[in-house]
């Protein structure tokens, strides 16, 4: 019992010292994208993925995102697309046109661009593929631009105006669309 005591004491005066510090807790707490609450996050049934009715002219393959409605979808012919939720661009990051897919990369790096960075100079130069990076589990480059089609930390974003002109979708979703598409796939984005 009394080993059990000082044993506890001892836990609970190095608890706090790093406490005080801030070292340790802080930066491993503050940062955190996960989701530790007692209520979970949720996402609105119809931001899940599923076959829809969706006549179009262009050719299966072809990804056509609707930013209004916050929804991607894959033609797939015959009059049917897989439509997967998304989140967009906030108030002054939309954008609309015609790209390719460029490169695709699995578990990409984050260098944020110099114009973000300009905005929020706290982010970091670059940051490692991995479960906590912005770009999430995978990303399609779209041509020359600055804008991709990628995964997310934050799912719970999915349904909202919160990117900077990107489009995300949920890590599961963009493992699901980027098995399903190729370099050269056209977007259009309206």
């Amino acid at each position: 019992m009394k080993r059990h005591t000082i044993t506890c004491a001892i836990v609970a005066s190095f608890a706090l010292t790093i406490g005080m510090t801030g070292s340790l807790i802080t930066s491993a707490s503050a940062k955190s994208t996960y989701n530790f609450s007692s209520t979970p996050w949720s996402l609105k049934k119809k931001f899940l993925p599923r076959m829809v009715d969706y006549t179009s002219q262009e050719k299966p393959g072809t990804i056509i995102i609707n930013t209004s409605r916050r929804f991607l979808y894959l033609i797939t012919g015959k009059g049917k697309a897989k439509r997967y939720g998304i989140g967009v661009g906030r108030s002054g990051f939309t954008w609309n046109g015609t790209e390719k897919i460029t490169r695709k990369k699995e578990w990409p790096g984050w260098t944020p661009p110099a114009e973000m960075i300009a905005r929020e100079p706290t982010l970091p130069r670059y940051m490692k593929g991995g479960p906590d990076n912005p770009l999430g589990a995978r990303a399609m480059y779209l041509g020359n631009t600055l804008y991709r089609i990628h995964g997310t930390a934050q799912p719970w974003t999915i349904g909202t105006n919160v990117s900077s002109g990107c489009i995300r979708l949920r890590n599961q979703d963009v493992e699901d669309l980027y098995a399903k598409v190729k370099i050269g796939t056209k977007v259009i984005v309206k």
